[in-house]
């Protein structure tokens, strides 16, 4: 579908692929930057901080004295103590993902109980545009099948992963949630039931031996002159091999594509089952939708802004599917 064609249907708004709670490499304590700096065999003499991605803390691209580049990611603990226990299993994870798999290798992590840090090879790379140029949504897609393929079975000891962030609208439905969930998606303040029901029948829908990124959003991914590149693992879980490709799909509504033919075609999609793909849609939708509908005052404006606008994305293309 063109996006002329896609009019028809109101399209969720996009928001901004970066958190507001950055830093920049000057805003790290002197001694953390000797021991990041001993630990790379060089000093950082370049720092430019980095699109993508909601974490808060560092994010910089950096160029090292020895003409070496490098990306660190830093956060402080006792500041932003989630923001650190997802570092702290990105640095198990990544130190497991084979050298085949198109994510960037891990060279070195510190962490000193307060400050949290992860050194990774530096990706020649770029975020693909958004909205979505069809040709760069279909090399992603293509490598998310090739992602699949060398990550089942899963590489990586279950024991490390967290539970994949799935699912909200039980949740919703026990807290009465109906009136402030109507401002985010009408359609769903209307249909709680039925996605409740699906999300109730999704567990063995998503079972599987592979794993899965998790996150693999559009500012979760770098096109390089070598290919495409996965960055950012913490929330890598064990599941059916679509499952990604069903959360990449679901961001092509908000470039007004249909995401439906990209599915038919897709290897991993192509011959699943029609209730696999509403029960995944539903869960993922819930989850971001919840998220969403319980941020506070305090909230980063731009993840809840992307959380609404993934998960009426998402809901979006289930409801055409219903």
């Amino acid at each position: 579908m063109t996006t002329g064609q896609a009019g028809r249907h109101r399209q969720p708004s996009a928001a901004s692929m970066t958190g507001s709670g950055r830093l920049g490499w000057a805003d790290l304590p002197a001694e953390l930057v000797v021991n990041l700096e001993r630990r790379l065999g060089s000093r950082v003499v370049d720092a430019t901080g980095q699109p993508g991605g909601f974490s808060e803390g560092v994010a910089v691209r950096a160029r090292l004295a020895d003409d070496r580049g490098v990306f660190v990611k830093a956060v402080n603990a006792l500041a932003a103590p989630g923001v650190a226990r997802f570092h702290r299993r990105e640095i198990a994870v990544s130190g497991q993902l084979p050298a085949a798999a198109p994510v960037p290798r891990l060279l070195d992590a510190y962490d000193d109980g307060t400050w949290v840090a992860l050194m990774f090879e530096e990706i020649d790379g770029r975020l693909p545009a958004q909205p979505w140029r069809l040709d760069e949504l279909e090399q992603v897609l293509g490598a998310a099948d090739e992602l699949a393929r060398i990550l089942t079975p899963a590489p990586v000891d279950p024991a490390l992963l967290g539970r994949p962030r799935l699912g909200g609208w039980q949740a919703l439905a026990a807290e009465g949630a109906g009136d402030r969930l109507s401002t985010l998606s009408p359609w769903a303040a209307t249909h709680l039931d039925e996605l409740v029901e699906l999300e109730t029948g999704a567990g063995p829908l998503l079972a599987g031996d592979t794993l899965l990124h998790g996150d693999l959003y559009p500012f979760n991914v770098l096109l390089s002159p070598a290919g495409v590149r996965v960055v950012d693992w913490p929330h890598a879980w064990v599941g059916a091999a679509h499952c990604d490709v069903l959360t990449l799909l679901s961001t092509a509504t908000l470039a007004g594509i249909d995401p439906q033919p990209l599915a038919d075609r897709h290897p991993l999609t192509r011959d699943l089952d029609s209730d696999a793909i509403d029960a995944f849609l539903a869960v993922h939708s819930g989850f971001l939708l919840r998220l969403a509908s319980m941020a506070g005052t305090g909230a980063d404006p731009n993840l809840v802004g992307m959380a609404t606008a993934l998960g009426r994305s998402s809901l979006d293309w289930l409801r055409r599917r219903r």
